[in-house]
């Protein structure tokens, strides 16, 4: 009977063939499509299997292919069979948290690569057109006049609308700006403020928007590392922008860099627009695992966009919260005057010409971008390790500050481009230990509101980067060299580490 019923399956035929022997189809190992039986422990109700290649008047028919089983709740094709299988593993052999992380690393990337276009090639714009040291600092704080703005309001529409499409909005924004900027430059000076202010004001959306899409695609004791992927990325772009920045202004002019790297950016956003979710469940792509895994990863359920803006008083309330500011003041404090300084530095105090003081400058990025990703797989396997998240979250914020600090007072003694280097490569690669503190504490402290708590101290530490950036010109010019305003830095670093670690903690306060 067996063998009868294998030939009436494999057969070609036109005659009928009807196969609905329980027995016989349980013996068998595999079917020529690739399903494969189980013993069943218990009577299995079969509704029917039928398989017909033919009519008994000898006219052939359309094939039917289909296996029905109550028992299992399977109803499908069987010419999927185990080519479908394979091709369904293939997909999820890429988590998709991992493509978001890389796309967000990406656009990071050009965030920063577009900030620092401007900061190397203001120096040729400067000897063009006769710009002082006190002016350069103004062009360069300009792209922070929007950027203050866009902060709290970019923050806030993230909570509400979602990550993706807000960040998407953002840099079609950003990228137009960097392309009309060399245009702006030519016109007036007023023109080249105003782009540079709107330029500010669309990237403004994109460290809350990041973070908040983090939070959403990645469980907790993955994020701190997707931060640091994703901050790995951001500080690539100036190495990127510091080298290829030079190269093109002396082969291609000014309009050259802009033009790039604005079409890049327009390039990342036809894949964001169809590749990404502002929530997992909401993806097509994702595997019922990695979703699983990803809730089961995370200790509050995500928050509901309700359409109602959140409680600023209520988040200005509590001390973990004004940690974070005056840690965020003092981060972009020190970044901003190191970002849009240090060609400048190079070239004033070692007399290097321009495409020397970019690479000088770049080195210390690179090595930011690894320690950033090292910061962030230390803090995961800390807390993996049982260590509570407010201890883990000062650790790293106290290596953040602490190491930036001494190494600026060291800058101050460095008598060679290359001793300016290193000094500088371990300030940027300890400071980026901060992804790991207060980056992600606003998760930690508030995660139905972290956009706008973001927005709030990004707002204030934008505050912060634009009198540092204008000061550190007043003072170069004034004083002549840039020492002391490194030794007011270092303070600041120092007096941050002892409040944040007062008042900092890792718990829901929101």
């Amino acid at each position: 009977m067996a063998s009868q019923t294998k030939n009436l399956l494999h057969s070609h035929s036109s005659c009928p063939c009807y196969v609905t022997s329980q027995s016989n189809l349980i013996k068998f190992r595999r079917t020529h499509v690739g399903f494969e039986p189980r013993v069943l422990s218990q009577n299995t109700k079969w509704e029917s299997l039928s398989l017909s290649c033919g009519s008994k008047s000898g006219k052939p028919e359309k094939k039917k292919w289909e296996v029905k089983c109550t028992a299992e709740g399977i109803e499908r094709g069987m010419l999927m069979g185990r080519r479908g299988r394979e091709e369904a593993t293939a997909k999820e052999l890429v988590p998709e948290r991992f493509k978001v992380v890389v796309l967000l690393a990406c656009v990071m990337c050009l965030c920063n690569a577009d900030r620092v276009v401007m900061s190397v090639a203001i120096v040729p714009l400067a000897t063009k057109h006769g710009w002082s040291n006190s002016f350069l600092g103004i062009v360069q704080s300009s792209f922070l006049w929007g950027y203050i703005f866009s902060s709290v309001i970019g923050g806030a529409l993230v909570d509400r609308y979602g990550g993706k499409r807000v960040l998407g909005t953002g840099v079609a924004l950003w990228s137009l700006a960097t392309l009309l900027t060399p245009w702006a430059a030519n016109h007036s000076t007023t023109s080249l403020l105003a782009i540079r202010a709107f330029f500010g004001l669309a990237e403004g959306v994109a460290l809350p928007a990041m973070n908040t899409l983090l939070s959403r695609w990645f469980p907790n004791h993955e994020r701190a590392s997707a931060v640091g992927i994703s901050m790995a990325g951001f500080h690539l772009g100036n190495v990127a922008g510091l080298l290829v920045t030079p190269i093109m202004l002396s082969t291609i002019g000014i309009t050259g860099p802009f033009i790039l790297f604005a079409s890049l950016g327009l390039l990342w956003l036809s894949t964001w627009a169809h590749g990404v979710t502002n929530e997992p469940q909401e993806s097509q792509f994702i595997s019922k695992s990695e979703l699983r895994l990803i809730q089961a990863g995370k200790t509050d359920s995500s928050p509901v966009r309700d359409g109602k803006f959140p409680p600023v008083r209520l988040l200005l309330s509590k001390l973990p919260t004004w940690a974070i500011i005056f840690a965020n003041v003092t981060n972009n404090w020190g970044y901003f005057v190191l970002l849009s300084w240090m060609p400048v530095y190079f070239k004033t105090v070692f007399n290097v010409n321009l495409r020397q003081a970019a690479s000088f400058s770049a080195v210390p990025w690179g090595i930011m971008a690894l320690s950033g990703y090292i910061a962030g797989a230390t803090s995961d396997y800390l807390i993996k390790a049982g260590f509570s998240l407010t201890l883990v979250r000062k650790i790293m914020q106290s290596i953040g500050f602490i190491g930036p600090g001494v190494s600026l007072l060291c800058l101050n003694f460095a008598n060679t481009p290359i001793s300016a280097a290193v000094y500088l490569t371990i300030a940027l690669s300890l400071s980026s230990f901060s992804q790991a503190g207060f980056l992600l504490n606003m998760q930690d402290i508030a995660p139905q509101y972290a956009g706008l708590l973001h927005g709030i101290s990004n707002s204030a530490g934008t505050l912060a980067a634009i009198i540092s950036t204008i000061g550190t010109g007043y003072f170069v010019q004034w004083l002549g060299s840039f020492q002391a305003f490194l030794t007011v830095t270092a303070v600041l670093y120092f007096m941050s580490t002892i409040f944040w670690n007062l008042f900092a903690t890792g718990e829901r306060v929101f």
